[in-house]
């Protein structure tokens, strides 16, 4: 009686509690390793760059003279400084 829901306590866990705590981690990771210079798209769809980094917010330049500032769990997406990658290729 008790093994069927045992089984489906470890399916669950399987198919939604670990892959839920993998991508939090890696949002964590990615909030973290922020940078000014940083490429980001915000969960809004957003695209812009980093001109500073505070402890909860982060200021983002849209375009030439806009500069919105956004928390930081609004950062879905970041890609490196666009010099290194130009360097490094």
């Amino acid at each position: 009686m008790v093994v069927p829901f045992v089984c489906i306590g470890v399916i669950f866990y399987f198919l939604i509690i670990r892959p839920q705590a993998k991508k939090a981690k890696e949002q964590q990771a990615l909030i973290s390793s922020l940078k000014a210079g940083d490429k980001v798209i915000t969960t809004g769809g957003i695209h812009g760059i980093l001109i500073s980094v505070k402890d909860t917010t982060v200021t983002v330049k849209i375009a030439d003279n806009v500069k919105i500032e956004v928390d930081k769990s609004a950062v879905a997406v970041s890609s490196k400084r666009s010099e290194e990658t130009a360097t490094a290729a």
